[in-house]
């Protein structure tokens, strides 16, 4: 997975960790076990001693960015376990008494002199710091390891959502250009002066399909144009048929998911009772009212269809897992079939 640079909360904890616990509170801890005497009215005294909890902490890193993540990802918690005990406990003294020998040698002459020599005699091993480090940056792993596996489920569920939008995209375009080529050919067999006009809205909208469709989200206004060229051309195809398709007179500036609606615009299409009875027909609104969208797609069913069929079965499972994917408890799809009229109402709350 690629890693993300931006800030999360993971990163951000981490920051928090290393500024108040690392660099305030063990630099707090250290003065105060230090035995050197106070410097009246200086806040901030002997700074190499916070120089020294930094740098005692700095070792820590591979293992709680690296060592405990790849144990976690691996399910090898013996081994967490151990390699937790091993550092803290055994490594860490020796890292903080190699550390003091270093500090001493640059602080002859300084009050921190004797501290820290006496630090490097004594074995420096302080348990409630090394139980305190433990419980900060084993938190700081888990945190990155919960966010990562996070990041994880997020990318699969998109890939598999765009790969079903790509296999969407693949069953319209051949199905879609089958059936309006032929309406076209029965128009240029009659010379219609609409013939032009329709092969020039079916080139913009396989160009919206194969091309615009590619990005994540696209603008509203984009897709509202699809579906009003979508219409047309049912209408062509079926003239003596009641097909309608309202929209706000505004609509905002605001992106979606490309072909959001289709799958509940086909559905009508294609089960449709306007293709055997003159007067039926398909009828569908959107409008935004306050940031909220709401569309609306009525048909009359086909006799032959049971009150309950399960309509749309694959078209419909892909909107449910899209809207749940961009729109989580911000949108709401009810769907119903009365009195052989199959209805789909969608409201989302827009971002």
């Amino acid at each position: 997975m690629n890693k993300r640079t931006a800030f999360n909360f993971s990163t951000i904890f981490e920051i928090l960790i290393w500024v108040f616990y690392v660099t305030i509170y063990k630099y707090s801890y250290l003065i105060e076990n230090s035995g050197l005497q106070r410097i009246p009215g200086n806040d901030f005294p002997y700074p190499m001693i916070c120089l020294f909890g930094i740098c005692s902490t700095l070792p820590i890193i591979p293992y709680y960015r690296w060592a405990i993540p790849k144990l976690l990802h691996l399910r090898k918690y013996m081994a967490l376990i151990l390699i937790t005990v091993v550092y803290f406990i055994f490594m860490t003294p020796y890292i903080n008494m190699f550390l003091s020998w270093i500090f001493k040698q640059f602080t002859y002459g300084s009050p921190v002199h004797a501290y820290f020599n006496r630090q490097y005699n004594g074995f420096f091993s302080d348990w409630n710091l090394i139980m305190t480090d433990s419980i900060a940056f084993l938190s700081i792993a888990f945190s990155r390891f919960s966010y990562e596996n996070e990041m994880i489920r997020h990318k699969v569920e998109t890939d598999h959502l765009k790969l079903q939008l790509g296999l969407l995209k693949a069953q319209l375009q051949p199905h879609f250009l089958f059936n309006t080529l032929n309406s076209l050919y029965g128009m240029s067999l009659i010379q219609s002066k609409d013939t032009s006009r329709f092969i020039l809205l079916l080139s913009q909208m396989m160009q919206y399909i194969l091309y615009d469709c590619s990005r994540e989200e696209v603008p509203l206004s984009e897709e509202v144009n699809f579906l009003k060229g979508y219409f047309e051309i049912e209408q062509k195809k079926f003239p003596d048929a009641s097909i309608r398709f309202n929209v706000s007179e505004t609509i905002p500036d605001v992106k979606m998911p490309p072909l959001l609606f289709l799958p509940l615009v086909e559905n009508a299409f294609k089960h449709g009772k306007h293709k055997l009875k003159n007067n039926a027909g398909v009828t569908a609104e959107l409008m935004v009212d306050e940031q909220v969208l709401f569309f609306k797609i009525e048909n009359e069913m086909l006799p032959s269809q049971p009150l309950k069929s399960n309509r749309g079965g694959i078209g419909l499972v892909n909107i449910r897992k899209r809207l749940e994917l961009y729109y989580q408890g911000k949108h709401h799809l009810q769907i119903q079939e009365l009195n052989g009229i199959y209805t789909a109402n969608l409201s989302i709350t827009l971002k």
